[in-house]
């Protein structure tokens, strides 16, 4: 038997895998190469991936060695790095007739992350057994065929490569045939019928053979089909095709039904011989489902939708055959034209998220692999990053690419961000497809908290609660969880490190200031503190506030008397007011002050008790004592006065002084009236005393008082001025007291002193309570007390029905509507002066007193030495230093405004005053010469 041709190729080719293999690796020197048979068992070792990458066994765990394909064909085993068969691998599935079948991959290992190109060359075993389409094959042959006329028979199919695929053809033994080989175009070895002798139907019309297909494995397989030949009656021309070979070229995207060729075939027969049919001759089901021949015409078409990227070409075996089976074949190549009808692919094959927002610019984010079914300018891809300016595409090996960032990244800003991959080819039109890659940002700590003030001030009322929130900050942190968490603390203040704890706190959660103790205006006016705000992250971040505490003032002082007060052993004051004093003439001032600022610190000056309460006026802002008219001869010689100091505070608060003031032209004509008073017996012992009497015998008391009453009603008539005081002097006094009330506040109770041998009352004194009353000065020469009614603010001081009812106060001495207010120590001689409202005003009241204790400490003036001044003996005159009057400034209320000027020189000692609380000693001393 003769070797056909395609036989030989194939033996060379197995003769030259070797050398092929060899120029295939210098072909692709960055490519690591294997070679392995087909249908190896899974978990075959292919070779040491690992080893060939030059990568260390210990490091097979971090660099997390991979195989990156469509398919998963192999594995690499991460303990040693051998690359492992993954799946059963069937050659002529892959590559089907291919004489060369090599499989690519990559291979990738990430820190750092590289690529790595594999190819594996599958070797054909002899795994498939040459079989024919159909197992019986008939022909006809006319007895008149001559020999060596050819007849084609149905081929064996081997799917098979190289030596392993089909070689030859083998007939039984017999005289009339012999069987040869035909290769074709694309390589396919197809049988062909030699007669050898002529046929004579007569003596054999039929004639049985077995063809048998072998192929080219060790040890080689085959298969085998029955031939059929029945010897016809003589039809000697067959047809014969214009052409032996036809090629043609078609789109891939010609519609179903597209005309392809049509073939011509003429026989020189004549009738029923010469009328041809024509078919497909040996082709394979799968070109039967996409071509199609008219039997009549030879025209063929397209029967489905032609795709270059599952067969760029086909052969077509076309049969043309007359009634006497006698018949032609031609072949027709048929090229298919790729067309750009396939969009590129994009694979994700790795993506590190969530990533930190402080990344440097450059971080690798995903790898990204492209692939094209098309083939040359429609396969070619281009990709890029659309709409995310943050974000580039760098080309790493062929068709992968590395998504990287490009800028710094912001959390806060940006917490996770869709970035848009899209590919594009070069085709006409051209195609594109994208893919979107969610990338979340991961929180550091790169944000400090802010306050939402740049400062903070907060105004707390004095004798505030303890523990009650006095203000509320907040910081922001645009951070996540701990990163954002802010506790606050105090870090610094004006007030001393070992008051601070004492004062104030802050909650560290909520930033809200605590105060731990009550405030006082007058020690505390303000303070501040520094406040910071520290998130959780590591390392923390801070900000720092400030935050300023104004202590606002309450009216919880009262005013305190300065003059008029005690002398130095205890005993009551006096002052002299000449006889002749013309209305207006200043008589004494009352000076007192209030350690509150504001309004609550404006002072004003009212008349309680008067002896005469048209006699004297009563400055409501100065505090100055002024004659309304001029003195009488019914008017008593001894006058008191008790005046009422009430602040602007809501509600107000008050304090009283008791004026003693006697009219006469010197001092030597007043002392002489004044001595050999009795001493004032206990005021708690002449209460319980009186309150027994008045249970026992109050009905004798009244009678006693209604006869009293008319006594002193005509001794007021006859007697004078000096009566009263004689008598009073040599006679026992019995003083009463009555209960104490409220301190600073009205009514106040108060008790009547009538003269019993004067006709005319000379004087009449308030005893205060010891809360109220800075001192109970008494001189009564009367031994009967009737105890008085509480008055209003201008009450009249006489309540006992023995007394003559006052008529009402001249409104000469009272303040019009049109004068304002002055400061309690002002020195204008008029009701118009207004409040102090600078340095000047306030020293020149400091001024005023300073003179008027020199000049009672030299005992050269006396209330008549001048209208307007406070002249006062060496010896019962106030004795007024710098250090009895306190610091006016402190307390300079500006109208229209809550503001009050402070000096800043010393903070107010907060004690008590004095003449305000009513806790002053009354006098129990003996008034003496």
């Amino acid at each position: 038997m003769r070797r056909s041709a395609a036989g030989s190729r194939a033996l060379w080719l197995q003769v030259l895998s070797p050398f092929l293999l060899s120029l295939f690796r210098g072909a692709f020197p960055d490519q690591i190469r294997y070679s392995i048979p087909e249908e190896l068992a899974k978990n075959s070792v292919v070779g040491n991936l690992a080893k060939d990458l030059g990568l260390r066994v210990q490091d097979l765990p971090t660099r997390k060695l991979r195989v990156s394909a469509e398919k998963d064909y192999f594995t690499v085993n991460p303990e040693n790095g051998n690359l492992l068969v993954g799946d059963r691998i069937d050659r002529e599935q892959i590559c089907g007739k291919q004489p060369l079948c090599i499989l690519e991959f990559d291979a990738v290992a990430e820190k750092p992350l590289n690529i790595f190109h594999v190819a594996v060359i599958l070797q054909d075993i002899n795994d498939n057994t040459p079989l024919f389409k159909q197992s019986k094959m008939e022909l006809k042959i006319g007895e008149s065929t001559k020999p060596g006329k050819t007849f084609p028979l149905d081929p064996a199919l081997d799917s098979d490569a190289g030596p392993n695929s089909l070689q030859k053809y083998y007939l039984n033994d017999n005289e009339y045939f012999d069987v040869t080989e035909k290769e074709t175009p694309d390589g396919h070895k197809h049988p062909e019928l030699i007669l050898k002798h002529s046929l004579d139907r007569e003596e054999r019309p039929f004639h049985q053979l077995v063809l048998t297909a072998v192929d080219g494995g060790d040890p080689p397989l085959s298969g085998t089909a029955q031939v059929r030949i029945q010897v016809t009656d003589a039809n000697d021309n067959p047809p014969v095709f214009s052409q032996g070979v036809y090629r043609i070229t078609l789109r891939e995207d010609v519609p179903p039904g597209f005309t392809v060729l049509q073939v011509t075939a003429t026989d020189q027969d004549e009738g029923i011989n010469a009328e041809i049919t024509y078919s497909f001759h040996n082709v394979d089901e799968q070109l039967e489902h996409f071509f199609n021949i008219d039997k009549r015409k030879g025209e063929i078409t397209t029967k489905d939708n032609l795709d270059f990227e599952t067969a760029k070409s086909y052969s077509l075996n076309v049969e043309a055959k007359d009634p006497g089976d006698l018949s032609s074949h031609c072949n027709i190549q048929v090229e298919i034209l790729d067309v750009n009808d396939c969009a590129p692919e994009i694979i994700v094959t790795s993506v590190f998220s969530p990533l930190p927002e402080d990344s440097p610019p450059g971080t690798v984010i995903a790898l990204i692999k492209t692939r094209d079914r098309d083939s040359g300018e429609n396969g070619e891809i281009y990709c890029h990053v659309l709409g995310n300016a943050g974000f580039i595409l760098k080309s790493s090996a062929k068709n992968y690419y590395k998504l990287v960032t490009d800028r710094a990244l912001d959390r806060e800003e940006v917490p996770e961000y869709n970035v848009t991959i899209t590919a594009m080819d070069r085709g006409k039109p051209p195609l594109s497809s994208s893919t979107v890659i969610a990338l979340h940002i991961s929180d550091v700590n790169d944000n400090a908290p802010v306050f939402h003030q740049a400062s903070y001030v907060v105004h707390v009322p004095e004798n505030n609660p303890p523990g009650a929130s006095i203000a509320q900050v907040s910081a922001s942190d645009p951070d996540l969880g701990p990163n954002g968490q802010v506790v606050y603390s105090i870090i610094g203040s004006d007030l001393e490190p070992r008051m601070l704890s004492s004062y104030v706190s802050v909650n560290p959660d909520s930033g809200a200031v605590f105060a731990q103790r009550a405030f006082d205006h007058e020690q505390l006016r303000s303070f501040e503190l520094t406040l910071r705000a520290r998130d959780q992250g590591s390392p923390a971040l801070s900000a720092n506030v400030s935050l300023r505490v104004l202590v606002g003032d309450r009216n919880d002082n009262a005013p305190r008397v300065l003059y008029p007060a005690l002398g130095p052993d205890g005993s009551a004051l006096f002052d002299t007011v000449p006889r002749a004093a013309e209305p207006g003439y200043l008589v004494t001032k009352v000076v007192a002050v209030d350690a509150d600022s504001g309004h609550n610190a404006w002072l004003s000056y009212h008349v309680l008790q008067a002896s005469d309460p048209g006699l004297f006026s009563l400055g409501l802002r100065t505090g100055e004592v002024r004659t309304a008219r001029a003195l009488g001869d019914k008017d008593a010689a001894r006058q008191r006065l008790l005046v009422a100091v009430r602040d602007g505070g809501q509600p107000a608060l008050s304090a009283t002084a008791t004026l003693l003031l006697v009219f006469a032209d010197s001092l030597q004509e007043a002392l002489p009236d004044l001595s050999d008073h009795p001493v004032s017996p206990d005021p708690q012992e002449e209460l319980q005393f009186y309150l027994v009497v008045a249970l026992a015998l109050i009905s004798v008391l009244f009678l006693l008082a209604v006869i009293l009453a008319i006594a002193l009603r005509l001794r007021y008539s006859t007697s004078g001025a000096w009566g009263c005081l004689q008598s009073g002097l040599s006679s026992n006094s019995v003083p009463g007291v009555l209960p104490n009330y409220g301190e600073g506040t009205l009514p106040y109770s108060y008790n009547v002193c009538i003269a019993s041998q004067s006709a005319k009352t000379e004087f009449n004194f308030l005893n205060v309570a010891p809360e109220v009353a800075p001192s109970q000065d008494l001189l009564c020469d009367d031994t009967s007390w009737v105890p008085s009614t509480d008055l209003g603010d201008t009450g009249s001081p006489f309540a006992s029905g023995s007394i003559s009812k006052q008529a009402p106060p001249n409104t000469d001495w009272r303040f019009s509507q049109a004068q304002r207010p002055g400061t309690s120590g002002s020195q204008n001689g008029d009701e118009t002066g207004t409040w102090p409202n600078n340095q000047f005003d306030t020293e020149m009241l400091q001024a005023m007193i300073l003179a008027s204790a020199s000049e009672a400490a030299d005992g050269s003036s006396t209330l008549g030495g001048g209208a307007g001044t406070m002249g006062l003996s060496a010896r019962y005159g106030p004795q007024f230093t710098l250090q009895h009057v306190p610091d006016y400034r402190q307390n300079v209320y500006i109208p229209g405004s809550n503001a009050t000027l402070t000096n800043a020189a010393g903070k107010r000692d907060g004690k008590a005053p004095a003449g305000g609380n009513g806790n002053k000693k009354k006098s129990g001393k003996k008034e003496k010469k």
